[in-house]
């Protein structure tokens, strides 16, 4: 849900939940509110919401458990910390409200959307949470490979971007800038292993590979069959094999034409990407071929192939 507040010539959006009057009684607290107050701009664990409070570690857990339970806070991640997990958590939404009265319709309605769930959770209340990786135009690697996937990029982030209220920060890297730290957080890699050495690093996380041989082909563990043409595309999210509380989203051909074709399934045909496999739906993971309709040379639509 969104609030919205018109401002001259632009129409803000903040991402919302509606509480009721009943559950406001246990948000009563100056406390409470000092606590979403930390958590609105980054996680914390709470000993350190505690420390920074100058709290009992015990008082902000009993905070804690009623705001987790209530969906003001959601758990985010856990780290180990002196031989034990600590929980971090961060609000769930930017703002909460209660009304009094039922919702009426509107004679102008904005056409806000809502992000689907094969999104989450690159795109978190209206916000990119994750890196955008795409190979180094220079040589790099092993194979001396020059990336020419990354404009094709472009179109993928035009189609993230409807589901964005703002974007804060830049959330792109080259493969050859991406940091230990980075690996650890959702990523969104453009591009097969030869050119982007990120999808190389989370390549056998995925359920449908990139496999080398005497060529680079496509390889499925869910049919077992293997596509080595060079307009075959993947389209695969899964989790981070580096944090498993993070996920990966792998937009990649064997060649930068299957890179266009995993590309053009995205802005052409989301919702059956979003379907899961052909054969294991469970699993979001699809292969696609490109075709060119029009005979110019250039792919400009795809069949599913799984």
């Amino acid at each position: 849900m969104q609030l919205i507040q018109k401002d001259r010539n632009q129409v803000l959006t903040l991402p919302a939940e509606e509480v009721s009057p009943r559950e406001l009684r246990h948000l009563n607290s100056e406390l409470v509110f000092r606590i979403a107050e930390l958590l609105k701009d980054k996680e914390l664990y709470p000993k350190q919401i505690g420390h920074l409070l100058k709290q009992h570690e015990q008082k902000i857990y009993y905070h804690i458990r009623h705001m987790e339970k209530l969906g003001i806070i959601v758990q985010s991640r856990t780290e180990k910390i002196l031989g034990s997990y600590a929980k971090y958590y961060r609000l769930s939404k930017k703002a909460f409200f209660f009304r009094f009265c039922d919702y009426e319709v509107s004679p102008r309605m904005l056409d806000l959307k809502e992000p689907s769930n094969f999104f989450t959770p690159f795109v978190d209340n209206g916000v990119l949470n994750a890196i955008i990786i795409t190979g180094s135009p220079d040589p790099h690697g092993p194979d001396k490979a020059r990336s020419r996937d990354g404009y094709y990029g472009i179109d993928l982030g035009l189609l993230i971007g409807t589901f964005l209220n703002y974007v804060p920060k830049p959330n792109v890297k080259l493969d050859t800038e991406v940091t230990e730290t980075d690996l650890t957080k959702n990523l969104i890699c453009i591009g097969g292993p030869i050119v982007n050495k990120v999808t190389e690093k989370v390549n056998s996380a995925l359920k449908i590979q990139f496999e080398r041989g005497e060529t680079l082909s496509i390889k499925s563990s869910i049919t077992g069959k293997s596509y080595p043409e060079d307009e075959m595309g993947v389209v695969e999210k899964a989790k981070n094999p580096f944090n498993q509380d993070s996920s990966i989203l792998v937009v990649a051909g064997k060649r930068h034409s299957g890179t266009r074709a995993a590309i053009i399934a995205m802005i052409k045909h989301f919702d059956e990407v979003a379907q899961g496999n052909r054969f294991k739906p469970e699993v979001m993971a699809r292969v696609v071929e490109g075709l060119d309709r029009d005979s110019d040379g250039i792919i400009d639509d795809v069949e599913f192939k799984e």
